[in-house]
């Protein structure tokens, strides 16, 4: 018999209107919850969730276990939750007993977590993120559906050895390099490599994705690594970088313009703080397409050659989880050359 493992950690497949939420940090006891709300809370238990799922699973009667690490929607995660996520997932995933996992999370984040899940999964066993649109109170809620089709995924072996993987309104696509591209849509991710499509319950393989070596879980100090995001704009300030980096920052990602370019300033302020021993990575603030250095006079040539490292095809905010998990690396922190090159490599 099949075993499919699902490990609920709220959002909005999670959440109803008007349940009790918590106005402090996660973890807090129930005397500290507030009374119920007109806004939708993370409330449900993953067991609450699977009524719908053996139907469609793919497999005849799967066994299913469940665990919830915590019921949160994303939006409240911080580094220490998703690295206690991602470490439930792997530890499931590297039991021999398990032939899937599914982790139930808010897509307002399940970017960096699915991600940072991709970058740690040495394991044939693919993690299946998936979540919802609706809340779960809502009569035509997208939750059951998403959940029948990643535990189909989860449990199907043309979808072993993919690392993670997002299952979400019929389509399958590599955690890396996905993004939430709209705010309400059935379908919310965009980018990635799309390599299963759900035709009413027949689930089809599309395409194989590369994946590069695994890295180790980071440690705990993944947690309180502080890595920002500065966005370039017209106008924007350079100075914003050397700020990160006083006010604590291990790293900066910058979220660069077009191909990856910046304002009057940024190839110096980056240069200032590569020379400081804080890896400055170029991203692109563009939806979708890689970085590429093609611009002079403050672009992407400049900012590469002052030391920048650059990201490839990841966003800001994969590229922020890629730098923690380097920075946090059990083996220590890397060299500016070996961050570098681990960052090429993952990339």
């Amino acid at each position: 018999m099949s075993r499919v493992h699902i490990i609920g950690t709220g959002g909005t497949i999670a959440s109803r209107t008007g349940a009790p939420g918590t106005a402090e940090t996660p973890g807090n006891t129930e005397d500290s919850r507030r009374p119920g709300t007109s806004g939708s809370v993370a409330s449900d238990s993953v067991g609450d969730l699977i009524g719908a799922l053996p139907a469609a699973a793919g497999v005849e009667s799967p066994e299913v276990t469940t665990e919830d690490v915590m019921t949160l929607g994303s939006y409240r995660l911080g580094l220490p939750e998703i690295l206690e996520i991602a470490a439930a997932a792997l530890t499931r995933a590297a039991e021999a007993a398990v032939d899937g996992v599914v982790v139930t999370h808010g897509t307002d984040t399940l970017e960096e977590t699915a991600f940072l899940v991709d970058l740690v999964n040495g394991t044939d066993t693919t993690v299946v993120f998936t979540g919802a649109q609706l809340a779960a109170d809502q009569p035509d809620s997208d939750g059951p559906r998403n959940l029948r089709q990643a535990a189909a995924v989860a449990l199907d072996p043309r979808f072993r050895g993919m690392g993670a993987l997002i299952a979400f309104d019929g389509r399958v696509q590599t955690a890396r390099g996905a993004r939430k591209a709209h705010t309400t849509a059935s379908q919310p991710f965009h980018g990635g490599t799309t390599v299963g499509l759900f035709r009413g319950e027949e689930l089809d393989l599309v395409a194989q994705p590369v994946r590069p070596r695994a890295l180790p879980l980071p440690g705990k100090t993944f947690g309180t690594t502080r890595v920002e995001v500065i966005t370039a704009y017209p106008g924007s300030d350079p100075g914003l970088l050397q700020h990160a980096a006083q006010a604590g920052a291990a790293a900066v990602v910058l979220a660069g313009t077009g191909v990856g370019n910046a304002g009057e300033g940024y190839a110096e302020a980056a240069a200032d703080l590569v020379s400081a021993g804080v890896p400055v990575v170029l991203s692109t603030r563009v939806p979708s397409g890689p970085m590429v250095p093609l611009y002079g006079n403050g672009g992407g040539v400049d900012l590469i050659a002052a030391g920048a490292v650059s990201a490839g095809h990841l966003n800001p905010f994969q590229a922020r989880i890629l730098a923690a998990a380097l920075l946090a690396a059990p083996s220590g922190t890397p060299t500016l050359t070996e961050f570098t090159t681990l960052f090429s490599d993952q990339r």
